[in-house]
């Protein structure tokens, strides 16, 4: 069965409403035999489980989907091994990491998505398919027992990323702070998934979705910027 993934970059472009620049991309994904999704809400910090589920189900519910959340359910591993799909949102990478290996679900997450689970994640949710969650842009404010994370690729994915360089300001740029990953970590891909961007992954095929280019860094060769038009086929080799 064909792994198959949906990767935000973030859930809310400036000016639209939530995830709605990806509602096609959601819809698509999400074959016809889904009727409801697993939500993950473990990267909440600032806004309670119940919050942050009402919003992703109010969304999942306008798209034709019923919407659960893992932490409504008595049992977390009957409600993945259950899951017809899963959804991981955004919020805090590290606590999201260390949520996932105190519940005991990281093995069983990637044992099901490895097996034809649909997986769409963003922001802290597209980090948890990485390796690691080296390449997030979050404070560790939790510390989870390692940085391993579901490697459901076998790249890094930098979200929100940015080229912007702020007048005045004296601090690394993000590309300065991805080089420093990268002489760390010399045989690492890393995208930069700009806002509004999407990488899909139906078995072993990655494309690029939405408007932006993707900046692909790696210690070997200048960064590159790539469209949807580009094949990224090699970052999954």
């Amino acid at each position: 069965m064909s792994k198959r993934l949906l990767l935000l970059s973030n859930s809310r472009n400036y000016g639209q409403g939530y995830l709605a620049h990806a509602e096609m991309e959601i819809k698509s994904f999400l074959t016809k035999n889904i009727k409801e999704v697993l939500f993950i809400p473990f990267a909440a910090i600032r806004i309670p489980y119940d919050e942050y589920t009402n919003m992703v189900r109010t969304k999942f519910t306008e798209l034709g989907y019923k919407a659960h959340s893992i932490h409504e359910a008595s049992d977390y591993i009957e409600a993945i091994n259950t899951a017809q799909a899963i959804v991981v949102g955004g919020g805090n990478t590290f606590e999201l990491l260390k949520r996932f290996y105190e519940t005991n679900i990281l093995e069983l997450v990637l044992h099901r998505v490895n097996r034809g689970l649909p997986y769409i994640g963003w922001s802290a949710g597209s980090n948890m398919a990485c390796p690691t969650i080296k390449t997030t842009n979050d404070m560790p404010v939790a510390e989870p027992p390692s940085f391993n994370a579901l490697g459901l690729v076998p790249f890094q994915i930098n979200p929100h990323y940015t080229d912007i360089t702020l007048a005045g300001h004296q601090g690394e740029t993000r590309d300065e702070r991805l080089a420093e990953f990268l002489v760390v970590n010399p045989t690492v891909y890393v995208v930069g998934l700009r806002e509004g961007s999407l990488l899909q992954v139906t078995d072993n095929k990655l494309e690029l979705l939405g408007e932006k280019a993707a900046k692909v860094f790696h210690q070997s060769q200048e960064a590159k910027e790539y469209s949807g038009k580009d094949s990224l086929q090699f970052l999954m080799e």
